[in-house]
């Protein structure tokens, strides 16, 4: 994902990294934890003030909160809310948004056939179970 032209490279890779941690539901404790010994619920939080993270650690922390590295990297809030914000007013007409979920049938028109078909079979069945009584009786 490139970063708009008026904040070239000024993605906050610490702020990243509390953003997908936060949405991953782990708390600074359990990413220090993870980290190793010598780091502690304090040291996550200055590193998520850092605007930029070796890499070493970068990928390291990447690994543990299971995404890929470019996404910490790379993500740009403003950038990804103006995407939003623009494929959200690009669905929306004057009476509201548009849902369309790829349907190319009516549900309701599918129910209705079902129902046909059901009451058919009902009366095949019925017309079969009469021509049976009949044949035993002639018996």
């Amino acid at each position: 994902m490139s970063t708009s032209s008026k904040h070239p490279n000024k993605v906050h890779e610490g702020r990243n990294v509390k953003r997908f941690r936060e949405m991953m539901g782990i708390k600074q404790e359990s990413l220090a934890y993870s980290l190793g010994d010598e780091w502690s619920q304090k040291k996550v939080s200055l590193l998520e003030s850092k605007e930029k993270i070796e890499d070493e650690l970068l990928a390291e922390i990447a690994k543990i909160l299971n995404v890929p590295e470019e996404a910490i990297r790379n993500f740009d809030e403003e950038t990804a809310i103006s995407n939003i914000q623009n494929n959200y007013d690009s669905s929306v007409v004057n009476s509201g948004p548009i849902v369309n979920y790829g349907c190319t049938f009516s549900p309701l028109d599918k129910l209705i056939e079902t129902m046909e078909e059901i009451k058919k079979l009902h009366a095949e069945k019925e017309a079969l179970y009469e021509r049976l009584l009949k044949a035993l009786e002639q018996k």
